[in-house]
């Protein structure tokens, strides 16, 4: 790091999954005391007022710091309430984000490009007279669809006001009308895949232009990045630039056909080597044992997600299950509603698909959940527990997943759906509201020999 000149403010010390102290707050002067470079803009607020206040104060300090900010998060002090509030699969119940207005520059837009997308999705992107914005030069911003630039009414050649979302993404805001010459020119949306020439269609009731050749080069490429990436298949190594190499020279058509590559085939790309492509190798021999989980989230069945792949392997156990499944029993399981199970449904019903799946199988490719994901048990299948007060023994995360593995989900708040309230010390309202509801209550102890009858 510092041959980088890089650094770090840590906010959060964890034993194993356990916090340290009672409280957030206590972390910080333990942080000191053992070295660590801690951010001094911080502060204990006692009421939604101080935290106002000091919101606005980072506001006017802003710009005299030597690191960028884009807003203030305010997190919930005590570490029981946090462990009450629990966590999303994106981000934790007891922290939130204020966000700054962004920051805005202006330049050039000298040209449009349509990119192509792996669910086949054509989005615009306008090319920039390079400007410096929040930190970054930024010369490339998304248009997001063609109605987008009806919209703004942009022209090939306009000035525009820029600014960047999260102080991440660029984004064109506003065509500026008064610095036109008359020589900018209008952008016909194609209706035609830049790259393979297929027909783009765009459904009814939709805002995106989508090629419909399943064999486009732009889908297969963007598909296999998505295979390959860390929340699916992990196979390190296989990026953007040799997965070009990879469809453009036809060694890869689709994700089965990462597993019969040889060595003879890739040693010779750019960039590769004998070293470097036995680490590949490597790395997609390992894939094959990421599980029925990671494989539904790589397989980009569209609005399956890493909760819904979850979800599924949880249920099913195999693909070899879900391939056979109806949509009235995708439908019926709870999370699962009527557009994700018609998609999941359509996918598998895909002769294509289904050979894939089978190619996959025959590779090696594990299908089935990992051990120890599915011990499905009568009394956790298909039922619904709550999580309330601090446990001893378990972390939210870790009672949550022993539930899920088991075959239960886990909700976030009691309702009359609720099966099982699992109660720690210093219950909330949920207790009460459990009591009066009639649902049943379980102490850790009584929980523990749940899990472990």
């Amino acid at each position: 790091m510092a041959a980088r000149r890089l650094d770090m403010f840590p906010y959060d010390v964890l034993r194993g999954n356990k916090k340290l102290f009672e409280t957030h707050w206590e972390i910080f002067p333990w942080l000191e005391k053992n070295g660590f470079n801690v951010n001094p803009h911080r502060k204990l607020c006692r009421n939604i007022d101080e935290v106002i206040d000091f919101i606005n104060e980072m506001l006017e300090k802003r710009d005299s710091l030597d690191y960028d900010i884009d807003g203030i998060v305010i997190k919930v002090n005590q570490t029981a309430l946090q462990e009450e509030f629990g966590a999303t699969t994106k981000a934790p119940r007891w922290a939130i984000a204020y966000k700054y207005p962004a920051l805005q520059a202006t330049t050039k837009l000298n040209d449009i490009v349509v990119q192509v997308g792996r669910t086949g999705a054509l989005t615009p992107v306008a090319i920039l007279e390079p400007v410096h914005l929040a930190g970054t030069t930024v010369s490339r911003a998304s248009l997001h669809n063609e109605d987008e630039i009806k919209r703004l009414g942009i022209k090939i050649g306009d000035w525009v006001l820029i600014e960047k979302s999260g102080e991440i993404i660029p984004q064109v805001i506003q065509v500026i009308e008064s610095k036109r010459t008359g020589h900018e020119r209008e952008f016909n949306f194609p209706t035609t895949c830049p790259v393979c020439g297929a027909q783009a269609v765009r459904p009814e009731g939709e805002a995106v232009r989508r090629c419909i050749n399943p064999e486009c080069p732009a889908k297969i490429k963007a598909r296999i990045i998505h295979f390959a990436s860390r929340k699916a298949m992990d196979i390190e190594g296989l990026g953007e630039a040799l997965v070009e190499q990879l469809v453009d020279k036809g060694l890869v058509k689709d994700v089965a056909d990462l597993y019969s590559l040889k060595l003879e085939q890739i040693v010779d790309l750019e960039r590769m080597g004998k070293k470097s492509a036995s680490k590949l190798l490597e790395q997609i021999e390992n894939s094959k044992t990421r599980g029925m989980e990671r494989l539904l989230l790589g397989l980009d069945i569209r609005h399956v997600g890493e909760r819904y792949a979850k979800i599924l392997a949880n249920h099913f156990q195999t693909i070899d299950r879900l391939i056979e499944v109806s949509k009235e029993e995708l439908d019926s399981i709870p999370e699962i509603g009527e557009i994700v199970a018609e998609s999941i449904y359509q996918w598998f019903r895909d002769p294509k698909n289904r050979e894939l799946v089978k190619r996959l199988k025959e590779a090696g490719v594990k299908i089935s959940a990992s051990v120890g994901q599915i011990q499905v048990d009568e009394r956790f299948s298909g039922k619904t527990f709550v999580l309330t007060g601090k446990l001893e023994r378990f972390t939210r995360d870790e009672a949550s997943a022993e539930i899920e593995k088991r075959g239960g989900r886990v909700a976030s708040s009691v309702s009359k759906n609720t099966d099982y309230l699992v109660v720690g010390a210093d219950a909330g309202s949920k207790l009460a509201k459990a009591q009066a509801l009639g649902i049943k209550i379980l102490n850790e102890d009584e929980f523990l020999r749940m899990l472990s009858d």
